[in-house]
């Protein structure tokens, strides 16, 4: 991708590729009333992108087949090269290839794939130092519910 594409507006990054906070100082306006909430129909920030990303990708993987054919498999691996070729955020997508290179796509069944997913997002959230999650809930978390009947 471009830095033209991935900038926007001249050296201003896209709010893709920031957090909202830095984006609205980066973007603050003169005489624009700060009292007002953010609007809730604004692009995605980077926080929020990468929210939703992980949200899609979790769900994708909970409904994964569990013993996908040869097509699926490869489509799979696919999808996820495409992602790191065409996501918004030109610091996350690079991130993402050289994750793929060093530890791709496992994708011969649901089990397979929502672990990896996991792992992989473990990897990101240990970079942002945020809390790991724990792999062995991924079906409850993203396909089955907790156990506790909460989301029933």
């Amino acid at each position: 991708m471009a830095k033209s594409d991935s900038m926007g507006r001249g050296d201003v990054p896209c709010r893709s590729c920031t957090e909202f906070k830095s984006w609205s100082k980066q973007m603050s306006m003169p005489g624009k009333d700060k009292s007002q909430l953010p609007r809730t129909d604004c692009p995605l920030d980077k926080n929020e992108l990468g929210r939703s990303t992980w949200g899609f990708l979790h769900t994708m993987a909970a409904h994964y087949p569990e013993s996908p054919s040869q097509e699926q498999v490869r489509d799979m691996k696919s999808f996820f090269s495409l992602l790191s070729s065409f996501y918004p955020c030109e610091y996350c997508a690079k991130d993402l290839r050289d994750e793929l290179k060093v530890d791709p796509p496992q994708a011969k069944s649901q089990h397979d794939l929502s672990q990896w997913l996991c792992r992989l997002h473990n990897k990101v959230n240990v970079k942002l130092g945020k809390k790991e999650f724990d792999c062995t809930k991924v079906n409850e978390r993203w396909r089955d519910g907790w156990l506790d009947g909460s989301c029933d």
